[in-house]
């Protein structure tokens, strides 16, 4: 079948869709899984997914977000493809996102890029994820020029995924916030995309970290755009990441509207820096979630 005609290119802009907002009211029961960014625990998946798999869910995670996925082998975390989605029906867990490598292929050709993205689309139907992710770029390429050419870059593959029936996100960095003279990539991002092609995931660990907004001022500007949330908490002093509930960002007060933002989906993260262990912040970023956080998403 060929995935450009699975389906085709259907819907209204999110922000569309929403209704007036007057505030934010907790919501009582959440329609959203517990997630989580598997590259948080990359140590332990590189040995035993399966194992790793098995203890998150015992914790309550029931959905991920992926990462490393290997286009030329059509693998993920050395399954192939519709073997690790049978590894995902098993334990009844999700995977609806996955950050895979664009930055490689900011200045190839179109038909390579073009190749690269039909790969991912392959992985990312295999295992029925419902979102592909753009999550870096190389520190050597971060020029207000080449911002300016991911942006064009970023509507041609979401045009591409969207046709293949899939959803596209770009998530940000800090480094999406530094100024050049008078501008900043994120900025860029934002005015040179197309909202129904792109949409975001929002790390809130970075956008406190490094921006001059909250959240809630970000999704103000681009409601009903941030479909994915990166939640992760900032050390006190290092200002490096820590488990939920051990850092300074103050989710009680800084967590966004759902609604408003358009969310669809969330994943609790830590890609460092860890109190014990890997599996532990897991462990401890969850029992925080829930007895803290739950209610509010």
């Amino acid at each position: 079948m060929n995935r450009r005609k699975f389906i085709a290119q259907s819907g209204i802009a999110a922000s569309s869709l929403l209704l007036p907002w007057s505030g934010f009211t907790p919501i009582t029961k959440s329609k959203y899984k517990l997630g989580y960014q598997l590259y948080s625990i990359r140590d332990l998946m590189a040995n035993d997914p399966i194992g790793v798999l098995e203890a998150l869910k015992k914790m309550g995670y029931k959905d991920f977000e992926a990462y490393g996925f290997d286009d030329i082998k059509g693998e993920f975390y050395g399954f192939k493809s519709k073997s690790f989605k049978q590894v995902l029906d098993d334990l009844n867990l999700t995977v609806t996102s996955g950050h895979y490598n664009f930055s490689p292929y900011l200045l190839k050709s179109d038909d390579e890029l073009e190749q690269f993205v039909d790969r991912c689309i392959e992985g990312a139907m295999a295992i029925d994820s419902k979102y592909i992710t753009w999550p870096f770029l190389a520190p050597e390429l971060r020029t207000i020029d080449n911002f300016k050419i991911m942006s064009r870059r970023l509507n041609v593959i979401g045009e591409q995924v969207t046709k293949a029936g899939l959803g596209f996100a770009y998530h940000n960095h800090g480094f999406e916030f530094e100024d050049h003279g008078g501008e900043n990539g994120f900025d860029i991002i934002i005015a040179d995309t197309d909202a129904d092609l792109v949409k975001l995931e929002m790390d809130m660990y970075w956008v406190m970290h490094s921006s001059k907004f909250t959240p809630k001022e970000l999704i103000d500007k681009q409601p009903g755009r941030y479909v994915m949330w990166h939640i992760k908490d900032m050390d006190k002093v290092t200002r490096d990441y820590t488990e939920l509930g051990n850092g300074s960002i103050n989710y009680l007060d800084i967590l966004p509207d759902p609604e408003r933002s358009g969310l669809e989906y969330f994943y609790i993260e830590q890609g460092g820096n860890f109190a014990n262990n890997s599996m532990q912040s897991a462990k401890d970023s969850a029992k925080y979630f829930k007895r803290n956080l739950k209610k509010l998403i």
